[in-house]
C-alpha cells in the first residue's frame, strides 16, 4: 500500500467512523426544557464535538493499524477477494 493510499483509507475510515458518532448521546432541547426562539425542539443542546472527535480518531486509527498491517504483512491479495474473476481469468492456484 503506498502512503497515498493509507492517507485516504484512514480519511475515509475517519468521516465513516465519524458519522457513526455523530449521533450517540445528544440531548434535544425539548429533552432539557430550554427551546431556543426559531429552532426545532429536536435540535441538539450539547453536541460534544471534541469527545466525539476525539473517540473517532482512537477508533479510526485501531481499525486503520489492523487493515494496515493486514495488508502489509499479512497474505492478502486482490485474487483473493476477487470472487467474480474481474481482475483475471479466475485460476488463482
Amino acid at each position: 500500500m503506498s502512503i497515498a493510499g493509507a492517507v485516504v483509507l484512514y480519511a475515509v475510515l475517519w468521516v465513516l467512523c465519524f458519522f457513526f458518532f455523530l449521533p450517540r448521546q445528544i440531548k434535544t432541547q425539548k429533552e432539557s426544557g430550554k427551546i431556543e426562539l426559531g429552532t426545532p425542539h429536536s435540535a441538539p443542546t450539547n453536541t460534544r464535538l471534541k469527545s466525539k472527535a476525539l473517540w473517532t480518531t482512537l477508533v479510526t486509527t485501531l481499525v486503520w493499524l489492523i487493515i494496515c498491517i493486514v495488508l502489509i504483512y499479512g497474505d492478502l491479495q486482490i485474487e483473493d477477494i476477487d470472487f467474480f474473476g474481474r481482475w483475471g481469468d479466475g485460476s488463482y492456484g
